[in-house]
């Protein structure tokens, strides 16, 4: 039950699945290790690459797939070299498999691909932040007995595509960062060529940066001022549409502002951010260029999964 405007309490809105045996063969795929292992995918490196040092012995692309398995199934290192191994020998291949030293040494600066859907069509962007525990005791810990050692979080920064519910941008920071200053370097991982219709986020965009970042990239910004934000009186970008979002606010509120703009469809990326914490609550890696890759890996396998198949709902008469 959820509260009405006249103060009273209406039912919850139901939402019923028009796909759902689509969906449901979708989510029985995801648990096929063959889409992971592939005769097709390129495991060994090039050789006479004429870098120096010691050639490497297999691609970036092996060693994702190692590390999305050891990611997915929560192992450590070791026993990722071992699951690997075992599935190389069932698909009857004859590969190598990377030891858990190369695994370890190559996920610092590996470059990850995170596979996306092309659309036709401006984009519609949600961005949100949220946090990964890197030390620390448990929740239930916490709750009974409070926090007796040091804490330490990673923020993790999400752009994602409202309609095929990807991630498009990902960036980790310490919480020393503020979320608006990180939207220019997320927008800059799209490509150019890739027009963006809207952005939508919270209150803590309300910032002149991420105004100039949208108008660069020609999107309207769909932000909630701050509740004691005030008239920017300086000419700058973005300044004449947030003096109009205040001005409606004040006039119909800010409940009626969040419909008429479609605000809500924000929400989708505390749906992502709840998606990427199911693979885990905490990070395994120590070093922040490892953590890098390890979260970086978490989008890859979401975007994955969301390919195989995602439901269509509609609200219930």
């Amino acid at each position: 039950m959820v509260e009405n405007g006249s103060g009273g309490r209406r039912p919850r809105r139901r939402y019923r699945t028009r796909n759902w045996r689509e969906y449901d063969r979708a989510l029985v795929a995801r648990g096929d290790l063959t889409m992971w292992i592939s005769p097709d995918l390129a495991w060994h490196a090039a050789e006479g690459t004429g870098r120096r040092g010691r050639p490497q012995v297999f691609t970036d692309a092996a060693i994702q797939t190692v590390l999305t398995l050891k990611v997915l199934y929560q192992l450590p290192l070791r026993a990722a070299q071992g699951m690997a191994g075992s599935l190389i020998r069932l698909a009857g291949l004859n590969w190598k498999v990377p030891h858990y030293s190369t695994l370890s040494r190559r996920q610092k600066s590996l470059t990850v691909t995170i596979p996306y859907r092309v659309r036709g069509g401006p984009l519609h962007l949600v961005v949100d932040s949220t946090g990964l525990k890197v030390l620390g005791e448990g929740e239930w810990k916490v709750r009974k007995h409070g926090a007796d050692k040091r804490r330490v979080w990673r923020k993790v920064h999400l752009v994602i595509d409202a309609d095929s519910h990807e991630v498009r941008a990902v960036e980790m920071t310490d919480h020393r960062h503020g979320d608006g200053e990180i939207v220019p370097g997320l927008l800059a991982q799209l490509p150019k060529a890739e027009r963006i219709g809207v952005i939508s986020g919270d209150s803590a965009y309300d910032t002149r940066g991420v105004y100039e970042a949208s108008v660069a990239r020609e999107a309207a910004l769909v932000v909630p001022p701050r509740r004691n934000g005030k008239p920017w009186k300086t000419r700058t970008t973005g300044a004449a549409e947030r003096n109009e979002s205040l001005r409606t606010i004040k006039r119909l509120g800010r409940r009626l502002w969040k419909c008429w703009s479609g605000y809500h469809r924000r929400s989708l990326a505390e749906t992502a951010m709840s998606r990427l914490k199911r693979l885990g609550e905490r990070l395994s890696a120590r070093d922040p260029a490892r953590q890098v890759a390890e979260v970086q890996i978490r989008c890859a396998i979401l975007n994955t999964f969301n390919a195989l198949g995602m439901p269509d709902t509609i609200a219930r008469a």
